[in-house]
């Protein structure tokens, strides 16, 4: 075999490689884009989460002393607080952010329907609309880490 034919195998050869390792490295690529994609659509939802944790017992203190019969209430959004900063799993998170989101949607319907004077505190309302903002990021920061998901499994 000639110089020139061994040149050309060699080529075709590298050729061949090229065309079967490139996609390969492509869609690599591609993933662990989409995974890190997902990881920080997971973080932000995370963030979010958190804020709002952190907003409930400046709320809570806020309201407390005026709804000394909601007790219960309190209780119930305490331990669910805790349960939230103790989860270690996104699904642990998920749970205990949805028992924190159901105890704080109690206590600002009995706030709203049982103490009207209450709502009106310019401290209670700026903490209750801050949360509302909070719980709209949370839905929107969710609504991103599903289309992340969704493009990273299609």
């Amino acid at each position: 075999m000639d110089k020139r034919n061994r040149n050309l195998l060699l080529l075709i050869i590298a050729a061949v490689i090229f065309v079967i390792a490139a996609p390969s490295i492509f869609t690599y690529n591609r993933l662990a884009s989409a995974e890190n994609d997902v990881d920080a659509s997971w973080s932000q939802v995370e963030n979010v989460m958190q804020r709002r944790a952190d907003l409930v017992p400046n709320l809570v203190e806020s309201v407390q002393g005026s709804m000394q019969q909601e007790q219960e209430i309190f209780g119930n959004i305490a331990e669910a607080r805790q349960a939230y900063n103790e989860a270690n799993t996104p699904e642990e998170t998920v749970e205990a952010n949805d028992e924190l989101s159901g105890q704080l949607s109690t206590m600002v319907n009995v706030i709203r329907e049982d103490y009207p004077e209450l709502s009106s505190n310019d401290n209670v309302r700026t903490l209750m609309s801050q949360l509302e903002g909070t719980e709209n990021r949370i839905s929107t920061e969710r609504r991103r880490y599903i289309q992340s998901v969704n493009q990273y499994n299609p």
